[in-house]
């Protein structure tokens, strides 16, 4: 039996001994739906347009605030993707959940793959692109909308005011019960499922902290630095590696 059988063997007879799974992931379960991280994005754009900004500059409140034409431009054209669509990870994951096995993802996407999927409890913790309110009155609008607002920053269809989308730039805190409920998650899994995050952004990497069991997963092509605490430690790209384990799963 190979190394990576092995693996796949013990990850799949975890999951079936397990009935409290948490999924944490980042950005790398959304590159193979096509959606680049938001660095890779930021680059893209610089180079278009020449951009003296930074990703943290251009995706921090206060570069919204001043400049919010220069925001909208990438994020209309960089940074949303309706196109995109789940992959082999977002499903497996969603039949862990509907399997009574998952209790639930935590996410520091935004881009909603995860509920496309079929997953429901899904933790958001920096917000999502499906979500946007009016700044000066409340009002909702749909992603949609912002897609195709005539002017460069949308406008509010019952005011004028100017559109927010609902995810967390820098400088913004997360939303507490959003983080409430992602630590209580970790803090009560019996396995936990780390994927596609090189746990570098915080405060959301502490969160992996909080778990208390043995079972623990990290699937990555990268190093980092929880490497040396992982039961499990996988460095491939998460969607093959989840369709392997479906499959020795469903067989056991």
């Amino acid at each position: 039996m190979s190394d990576r059988s092995g693996l796949i063997e013990r990850f799949a007879e975890w999951i079936s001994e397990s009935g409290r799974i948490v999924f944490f992931g980042g950005a790398g379960i959304s590159t193979e739906s096509g959606i680049p991280d938001f660095r890779s994005a930021a680059g893209l754009y610089q180079t278009e347009t020449h951009s003296p900004y930074s990703p943290e500059e251009i995706l921090s409140r206060p570069f919204f605030d001043r400049h919010p034409e220069v925001f909208f431009d990438f994020y209309r054209s960089k940074m949303l993707h309706p196109e995109a669509q789940p992959n082999a990870a977002h499903r497996f994951l969603a039949r862990l959940e509907e399997q009574g096995k998952l209790t639930a993802v935590v996410t520091q996407n935004i881009d909603g793959l995860h509920q496309l999927a079929g997953s429901r409890k899904v933790l958001e913790l920096h917000g999502s692109v499906h979500r946007n309110y009016c700044m000066n009155c409340g009002t909702f609008h749909t992603l949609e909308e912002v897609i195709s607002a005539p002017d460069p920053v949308p406008a509010c269809k019952s005011c004028g005011g100017i559109v927010k989308p609902d995810v967390v730039l820098y400088g913004e805190n997360l939303d507490e019960s959003t983080i409430t409920g992602s630590i209580e998650a970790i803090r009560n899994a019996d396995m936990l499922i780390i994927g596609g995050t090189s746990l570098t952004v915080y405060p959301a990497a502490q969160f992996v902290d909080y778990f208390r069991g043995n079972r623990t997963v990290l699937i990555n092509m990268a190093q980092t630095g929880f490497d040396g605490r992982a039961g499990l430690l996988i460095a491939e790209p998460i969607g093959q590696v989840c369709e392997a384990v479906s499959r020795v799963w469903q067989e056991g």
